[in-house]
């Protein structure tokens, strides 16, 4: 009789350690999921880029910085702006739709005077964990006049982070990894991270690198294979790419997809129109939900996760044209 009131005993125990370590295995569980895709880190805060707001003790500093502010108000005022362009005497887009492959395309044809009105910038001005907004959100915080999403950095752990000259992260995502590096004097270039670090590509001029990919067009020849389809998806999706045509001369494009309007784009279809486009390089960029463009604070694509409803997704980063 004793022996088996041990034994119950032992089974209720036995059992309440079962509970109890159900329990802490679920809790540990959800806390890794919200970690991982809910909680917002904060790691960086990027200082101010508005000229407006530097302040210097010297008068020398004190006038170039009225000076530059003076220069893009004026520019900015003497803007010829449209529905679907813009141009002053630094900046000039023009915004055309097209019908291809069944799928509704965007297409940014932008030329600058200098490669830094080519920017990119994070959500909440903020390098770090889940930290995400809208890319509308996000252009109208950098005053930005055209903006499309960038590489959603946040949500990698890996894969070189370099924005505005400063590396934010240098661990590698895969050796076979193709980046877009956009250098000091507006060219691209596709690079492995196998094949270079973050701090090399610094030193070679290096001022955004995006790690999404893969690399669309390489010297003017698409690059893409039909194997790379698997990794960023086989079907028709909704996209995001960015080209150069020529010095200081870029596309920016955003297609549709996932609704019965616009079937979305391959990877292959997208490098294909790239190059029509007269790309000598071309990049992919994060698509699906993701996919945005916003031009003069208005949003011109209609993007979606599910083809049911036209809502922005919240990013981590875009890239823009803008003073």
């Amino acid at each position: 009789m004793s022996n088996g009131v041990i034994s119950m005993k032992e089974t209720k125990k036995s059992s309440l350690w079962t509970k109890i370590y159900s329990t802490v295995l679920a809790l540990f569980t959800v806390f890794v999921l919200l970690d991982t895709f809910i909680i917002p880190r904060a790691y960086v805060i990027e200082a101010s880029s508005d000229t407006g707001s530097m302040v210097s003790s010297s008068n020398s500093s004190a006038d170039a910085t009225a000076s530059t502010t003076n220069s893009v108000a004026a520019s900015t005022s003497a803007a010829l702006v449209s529905e679907n362009a813009y141009s002053d005497g630094n900046i000039s887009i023009t915004i055309t739709n097209y019908r291809e492959y069944d799928t509704d395309i965007y297409v940014s044809d932008v030329t600058v005077s200098d490669a830094s009105y080519l920017k990119t910038a994070f959500a909440d001005a903020t390098y770090g964990k889940n930290v995400t907004e809208t890319t509308s959100a996000i252009a109208s915080e950098s005053s930005a006049i055209l903006a499309i999403n960038g590489d959603f950095y946040g949500a990698q752990n890996s894969g070189y982070v370099i924005r505005n000259g400063t590396i934010y992260r240098d661990t590698v995502s895969d050796s076979s990894q193709e980046d877009l590096v956009m250098y000091s004097d507006g060219t691209f270039k596709i690079v492995t991270e196998g094949s270079v670090s973050a701090s090399d590509l610094i030193a070679k001029g290096a001022v955004q690198v995006l790690s999404f990919g893969p690399g669309l067009i390489e010297n003017g020849k698409i690059s893409v294979t039909s194997g790379e389809e698997v990794g960023k998806a086989m079907a028709s999706n909704p996209r995001t790419a960015i080209g150069q045509i020529s010095d200081l001369h870029y596309v920016l494009v955003v297609s549709d997809g996932r609704t019965n309007e616009s079937a979305g784009l391959s990877l292959t279809e997208l490098a294909g129109f790239m190059q029509g486009l007269g790309a000598n390089t071309a990049y992919n960029l994060d698509g699906g939900g993701s996919s945005t463009m916003v031009f003069n604070g208005k949003v011109i694509n209609k993007p979606t996760t599910n083809g049911k409803s036209i809502k922005e997704r919240s990013v981590s980063d875009i890239v823009c044209i803008a003073y």
